[in-house]
C-alpha cells in the first residue's frame, strides 16, 4: 500500500491539530477553528521573530507588563500557549489584535490548504487525539506534533515552505499510545 502523504506548510498542519486538540478538550468545532488558527499565528510570529523576519515589539524599561487587549477577557492554553480569548454570543473564540477569530474563514483556509486530503488528514490526527485521554493529550500534544509535522529546511529557508506530511506516521502515532 502507498504511503499517504500531503505536501503542505507547517502553518495548517499546525492549525488543524490544535483544532482537534481543542475539541478533544472539549471546545464545540467553531471555538476549537479559532483557537487553533490563533495558536498557528503565534507560533508563526514567534519563529518569524527568531528568523529576524519580524522585528520583536519594542519594550520601554520601567513600564508595566502590557495589559489584555480590547476584546480580551481570558487566556485558553493549548499545546503549552496560551491564547487571548473572548466569550461571545456564539461561543467561545480567540483574539487577534483587537477582534475574534471567526470560524468559517478557517475552516476554508484549512480546506484550501489541504484541498482533497482534508478529510483524510483531519481523520487521522483524530485519531490520534482519541488515542489519548484529554488531560494526558493537554500535556503530549505539542509533543505529538513535533513527531509528524512536516519537515523543511533550518531557517529563513524553510519559512513557508512545503513538506511532506505523512498520514501513516500520524496513524503510527496513536499505536505508541
Amino acid at each position: 500500500m502507498p504511503r499517504e502523504v500531503v505536501l503542505v506548510n507547517r502553518a495548517p498542519v499546525l492549525t488543524l491539530w490544535a483544532s482537534v486538540v481543542a475539541e478533544r478538550l472539549g471546545y464545540d468545532h467553531e471555538a476549537a477553528l479559532s483557537l487553533g488558527k490563533a495558536l498557528a499565528g503565534l507560533n508563526a510570529q514567534a519563529k518569524g521573530r527568531r528568523l529576524g523576519i519580524y522585528k520583536p515589539p519594542e519594550r520601554v524599561e520601567g513600564l508595566p507588563p502590557k495589559k489584555a487587549r480590547r476584546g480580551e477577557e481570558f487566556w485558553v492554553d493549548l499545546l503549552g500557549r496560551p491564547i487571548p480569548a473572548t466569550q461571545t454570543a456564539r461561543g467561545v473564540r480567540a483574539v487577534e489584535g483587537d477582534r475574534p477569530v471567526e470560524p468559517a474563514g478557517v475552516e476554508r483556509y484549512l480546506q484550501g490548504k489541504f484541498g482533497e486530503a482534508f478529510d483524510s488528514v483531519r481523520r487521522a490526527m483524530e485519531e490520534l487525539a482519541r488515542a489519548f485521554s484529554p488531560k494526558e493529550l493537554a500535556g503530549r500534544a505539542f509533543s505529538l506534533y513535533e513527531h509528524f509535522r512536516p519537515g523543511i529546511p533550518e531557517g529563513v529557508r524553510g519559512w513557508g515552505a512545503k513538506g511532506e506530511l505523512d498520514l501513516d506516521r500520524i496513524r503510527g502515532l496513536s499505536d505508541k499510545s
